[in-house]
Order: C-alpha cells, then sequence, then structure tokens
C-alpha cells in the first residue's frame, strides 16, 4: 500500500511493507536524498509515534471481526422486519421472496451453529414464522379455513419430528428422521391426525428433505427438497414429539 504526502519542497512517500514471518508489520518512510527541508510536522509524528500506536496500527483487522456479533443481530432483525408484513408469506410477492431469501442466505453464512442435529438447541417445539410452501400457507383456501399458526416439533435424540396446524383443524403429522449428514435429515411420515384426533396411517410416498441451514437458541431456518424456505422462532424448548 502506497500514500503520497506532498509538501512544497518535498514528496516523501509512505509505505506499509509486508513483514516477515518471524517480524512485526513497520513503517517505511521514504524522503528523496536531495531535499534539504525539514519533514512536514505530519510525518515527524510517524517516525516518533509511540510504541502504543504501532501496536494499534497492527491489530486494526480486530474491529471488523469485533461486529461479527453485532452484525448476527442486525441480520436477524431486518429478516424479521421483512416478514412482518406477509402473513407467513402468504402475501410476499416474488420481490418480498427474493428480499427474505437473501438476508436468509446472509445469516446463513454465520451459522454459528456447524452441527444443528448434534445440537441441543434444536430440541423442542419451534413456531412457523415464514415460509414459501404454498401448501403448508393453504393459500388455495379462502382465508377463514386456513391454519392461524404452524408449528413445528423436533426432538434430535429421539429423531422424530411432529408439524401441527392450530384453529380451525388442529390437523397433525409425525415423522421419523434419519440423518444424511450433520445439517440435513430425511424425513419421513408415517401418523397423520385429522382434527388433532383420528390417525390415518401416512403413505410410503410421504416424505422429504430438511435441511438445518441456520440455528441459535431463538431462532431457525430450515430448507427443504423442493426448493422451500422455512424460518421458524422458538416457542417451546421442553416440548416433546410424541413416540
Amino acid at each position: 500500500m502506497a500514500m503520497a504526502l506532498s509538501s512544497s519542497t518535498i514528496t516523501p512517500t509512505l509505505k506499509l511493507s509486508p513483514p516477515p514471518t518471524s517480524q512485526p508489520a513497520r513503517l517505511l518512510l521514504r524522503i528523496p536524498s536531495n531535499t534539504n527541508s525539514a519533514a512536514p510536522t505530519s510525518i515527524n509524528k510517524l517516525l516518533t509515534a509511540a510504541p502504543s500506536d504501532k501496536w494499534r496500527l497492527r491489530i486494526s483487522f480486530f474491529p471488523a471481526f469485533l461486529k461479527k456479533g453485532k452484525d448476527v443481530g442486525a441480520l436477524k432483525e431486518e429478516l424479521l422486519e421483512a416478514i412482518a408484513p406477509l402473513d407467513r408469506g402468504a402475501e410476499a410477492t416474488p420481490e418480498d421472496q427474493e428480499m427474505v431469501d437473501q438476508i436468509a442466505r446472509k445469516l446463513e453464512a454465520v451459522n454459528p451453529i456447524k452441527e444443528p442435529l448434534k445440537s441441543d438447541l434444536l430440541n423442542g417445539k419451534w413456531e412457523l414464522i415464514y415460509t414459501t410452501s404454498r401448501s403448508i400457507l393453504q393459500t388455495e383456501r379462502p382465508k377463514l379455513l386456513r391454519s392461524r399458526t404452524n408449528y413445528q416439533g423436533i426432538n434430535a435424540d429421539t429423531l422424530r419430528a411432529q408439524n401441527m396446524e392450530s384453529w380451525p383443524f388442529f390437523n397433525q403429522v409425525t415423522a421419523n428422521l434419519k440423518p444424511l449428514n450433520t445439517t440435513k435429515v430425511a424425513v419421513q411420515f408415517d401418523t397423520f391426525k385429522i382434527l388433532g384426533l383420528i390417525p390415518v396411517k401416512a403413505p410410503g410416498r410421504a416424505r422429504g428433505e430438511l435441511e438445518i441451514t441456520y440455528l441459535d437458541e431463538e431462532l431457525r431456518i430450515s430448507r427443504g427438497d423442493k426448493g422451500n424456505l422455512f424460518i421458524l422462532k422458538m416457542n417451546d424448548p421442553s416440548y416433546r414429539v410424541p413416540v
């Protein structure tokens, strides 16, 4: 990196030389040998910089590193603000979906839990706050006949999952999970419960895959094998899925 400092009589150049592997970075100041003038005050300050100032120069990368936690919080806030007016995704336009997806991908890039299937943070009852799945949103139904709230229970220790609708029908379905790696599971649904009461065996074709792409104690982002995005917030970490 080169930065020219000019005056009426000299044109010195300030350079930051890459340090050898065994030595710290140092400032090199080149002043033309044909000048008879004294160096400007700003140059003198650089030459006589206190050791603490040089130390701060060498660790100037720390602030960007320390801002990581704040960036995650800001991204989560941005995501929640983006989905708030979208009725869990039912009112989302293609442009809205693209915007939400981009924010979600930024969060996924800083996912603090690299192996979510091994984390206790995954366990519990999650509330769905946004999805691109039209079947879950039930957009083909009149609004009065759509589930008001959807939940998903997951227990990684028993490899069980459960999807639950609320009013007006309270339908449910449970599933077995088979880990494909530390972030993705194969999902095999086993029993539907109509109105939350009447059990119906799920057909063998009722299966899919789910990848957990972001996880912390209050927010989870998942992606399905059909390309759908799911964003959920923690509702009850003590919830257990029926075995």
